[in-house]
């Protein structure tokens, strides 16, 4: 697949489809690849992108820190993970897309479209990630992993992650930088020399900052309500994507529609459907 360099970081992507363009925030949290969008979660059934890339140019990619795109080992905000996207704007020679995320996507879209509204046409928020239970497990992550930092070192850290396959969601003493860890052996070396006490403020930093908050990361009441933006919500309903997260966006969304389906009877007919009628197709 092509790479792109995207805010001085390499990013995998993929296009397929013709038509408006549509720029997919992959879900599937820190291991948010472009593949989740066929192979992850309801998205698996969904078929999403194979049915939306009928009637729009599809512009799929790893997110930083994900799949096969790199990263820097630097206080991760929801900001950062935004432009990525509208640097690939950039590279493909696109002017302005439809914004659709999935899943943590979601909340990169509503930095993207609040950061830099001259990209953005309309969002599509597909069952957005948050919820007090949510936000509970993402901290409980970062906890986790600097016990075994405070244990193994992180030269440790390095030694497990190349020399494993779990994601940070599935062990998550691995850390958030895992996939780069994995890919990128000038990387790991810069990260084993870190100072550990930097580290851990890095890693803290890093998790107050993402997970802020018991609703939906990184949107504030104040920002939500300054998007002028058409947006189609789609609610999840299980412990990382609360129904009430779907609901706090339409509900503080100046433009916002909400698809009142539950998961259970979204299916790979309606699904689709709706996005590209919300989007005009």
């Amino acid at each position: 697949m092509p790479v792109a360099v995207c805010d001085g970081i390499e990013t995998r992507y993929e296009v397929t489809g013709n038509g408006p363009p549509l720029l997919l925030f992959s879900p599937g949290g820190f291991n948010a690849q472009l593949e989740n969008w066929s192979a992850f979660g309801i998205y698996q059934r969904l078929r999403l992108v194979e049915h939306l890339s009928q009637s729009f140019t599809c512009i799929a990619f790893d997110k930083r820190e994900s799949g096969e795109s790199g990263g820097r080992l630097e206080r991760l905000a929801w900001d950062d993970h935004a432009v990525q996207g509208i640097d690939l704007l950039d590279a493909l020679e696109i002017e302005r897309a439809h914004l659709m995320g999935g899943c943590i996507g979601c909340s990169i879209v509503v930095n993207a479209a609040y950061d830099h509204p001259e990209r953005a046409q309309s969002l599509v928020l597909y069952s957005p990630a948050g919820g007090a239970a949510y936000r509970a497990t993402q901290l409980g992550r970062f906890a986790h992993h600097l016990a075994y930092v405070d244990e193994a070192g992180l030269a440790g850290v390095v030694e497990l992650a190349r020399g494993s396959e779990p994601t940070f969601a599935q062990d998550p003493r691995v850390g958030p930088w895992v996939s780069v860890l994995r890919r990128d052996a000038a990387f790991a070396e810069e990260y084993a020399a870190q100072e550990p006490a930097d580290y851990r403020t890095l890693v803290q930093d890093t998790a107050a900052t993402l997970f802020d908050r018991d609703t939906v990361p990184g949107a504030p009441e104040d920002v939500l309500q300054n998007i002028p933006f058409p947006a189609l919500v789609v609610p999840g309903n299980d412990a990382n994507h609360a129904t009430s997260a779907a609901q706090y966006l339409a509900e503080h969304l100046p433009k916002a529609e909400y698809w009142d389906v539950m998961p259970d009877e979204q299916t790979s007919a309606n699904a689709p459907q709706r996005i590209a009628e919300f989007l005009g197709q």
